[in-house]
């Protein structure tokens, strides 16, 4: 099936996020919009105005009530999903690398970049506590002197974080103390991207290492590895099969110097026990920024460096296949 194009975004695509329920995909990217959309036609719900810098991460709770966004206006914001009204202004010293709703929607988290001479800070904030929203004071602000924190997802219960770091470190960090809980060291570089299972056990980390990897999102025991060719942007897990996919390609700086034949921006499907390669798809004239599967696993979206998103369909009962013993 011929693929949906979104068209609602001038620059490239940083993050792509779907609800709960599947309805409604949101997106972001570098042209200080965020933009809600409908995923089984394309066709576009509104957008949320407000930021002036390029907006790096998308959240959305489990109802679908608020939306949350995170800036390189050194803001992270909360929007009332339906209206597109701003519920709340956080300000930061610094750009907004990665932010999202624990498992209640009462508890934010979002993490700051190490620029301009300050350091990066993991921040909570309880909304059921409109004095904290008003004196932009979070409950808990956890330092990352070291280095700073490039992708982070809420673990399993809301009991705590877990952060991918610059320099392929993969950290626990406890909501309630803020102390680190468990430490991994797979990655060689950059993690790009992590992206948890539908029921919060496993997670899957992508990374400039040309890897992604499946960890234990408890135990944050290292499972499985597939492996590329080249840098890997995002990786996510199918909610229904033992399938990964990926996106990814070169550096955006080496990209105009190559074909789109040579620089490979397809999205790459993966056997999640195998770790072998079973499935390409093309589309975008540029690297994948970002991948995400629909919550009922019969499609994928992925954003682009081109600025377009896509809607992919497909049956995932061809995809399933048995290895020879």
């Amino acid at each position: 099936m011929k693929p949906i194009l979104l068209q609602g975004h001038e620059r490239s695509i940083t993050q792509i996020k779907y609800n709960r329920e599947g309805d409604l995909l949101f997106s972001v990217a570098k042209d200080t919009v965020a933009n809600a959309w409908y995923s089984v036609n394309g066709e576009r719900l509104g957008t949320y105005n407000g930021h002036t810098g390029a907006v790096w991460c998308v959240d959305c709770d489990w109802d679908t009530k608020n939306v949350l966004t995170g800036s390189a206006d050194n803001s992270c914001r909360l929007w009332d999903c339906e209206t597109g009204k701003q519920l709340a202004l956080l300000n930061t010293n610094s750009a907004v690398r990665t932010c999202g709703f624990d498992f209640s929607g009462n508890i934010i988290m979002f993490s700051t970049d190490k620029q301009m001479g300050y350091q990066c800070f993991l921040n909570f904030f309880d909304l059921r506590d409109p004095q904290q929203i008003e004196d932009n004071q979070p409950y808990l602000t956890v330092p990352c002197s070291d280095h700073k924190i490039t992708s982070a997802v809420w673990g399993p219960l809301g009991e705590f974080v877990i952060a991918g770091h610059e320099n392929g470190e993969i950290n626990q960090f406890s909501a309630k103390s803020g102390e680190i809980l468990k430490k991994a060291k797979e990655h060689t570089k950059q993690i790009n991207d992590i992206q948890t299972s539908v029921d919060l056990t496993m997670f899957i980390s992508a990374s400039k290492d040309n890897t992604a990897k499946l960890f234990d999102s408890t135990s944050l025991d290292h499972i499985k590895t597939f492996k590329t060719e080249r840098p890997v942007n995002s990786a996510a897990i199918s909610p229904i099969m033992d399938h990964v996919v990926m996106g990814g390609g070169q550096e955006a700086m080496e990209v105009t110097t190559t074909s789109t034949r040579i620089g490979k921006f397809e999205a790459r499907f993966f056997h999640a026990a195998y770790e072998e390669e079973f499935g390409r798809v093309k589309g975008h004239f540029g690297p994948i920024n970002c991948v995400a599967f629909h919550p009922d696993g019969k499609s994928y979206s992925s954003g682009g460096e081109d600025g377009y998103v896509r809607i992919h369909y497909f049956d995932p009962q061809y995809f399933d296949f048995e290895l020879e013993a």
